[in-house]
């Protein structure tokens, strides 16, 4: 059987961006890795590590590219939270952004919340109750 392993998302700066994961979002830093060879850096943030089922997040440091046009293709990652307004009140308190107060969508009974990474990246937190209902 087939499984989503992960998501890179390029990052300007790797130290930031794995505090932001770790410490504000609650994800462990699974591994990281240098290549001097071709100037890039690695490390995989996560809920658990895909040997457990899970998709994590690979963010990749190019060395010396600060900043990307995230582009209009990618759209945002999502992740099911137990409960989305106590994530968004400590995502603020530990310095993150919140960029949509929680609530339910527009015409919608499920509950979301936006909140965005150093890089600008979007993070949709789903209220975990309601994540399926969210998939179609």
């Amino acid at each position: 059987m087939a499984q989503l392993l992960h998501t890179m998302l390029r990052v300007g700066n790797l130290e930031k961006s794995i505090e932001f994961y770790t410490k504000v979002m609650g994800m462990s830093l699974l591994r990281q890795s240098e290549n001097t060879e071709y100037k890039y850096t690695l490390a995989f943030v996560g809920f658990g590590d895909e040997s457990s089922g899970q998709a994590v997040i690979e963010l990749t440091y190019n060395w010396g590219v600060e900043e990307y046009d995230l582009g209009s293709a990618f759209g945002h990652i999502a992740i099911g939270e137990e409960d989305i307004y106590a994530r968004c009140k400590a995502i603020e308190a530990a310095g993150g952004k919140v960029t949509r107060a929680p609530g339910p969508v527009a015409g919608g009974k499920t509950e979301i919340a936006f909140v965005e990474d150093p890089d600008g990246y979007k993070i949709e937190l789903i209220q975990q109750a309601s994540a399926t209902a969210a998939l179609g």
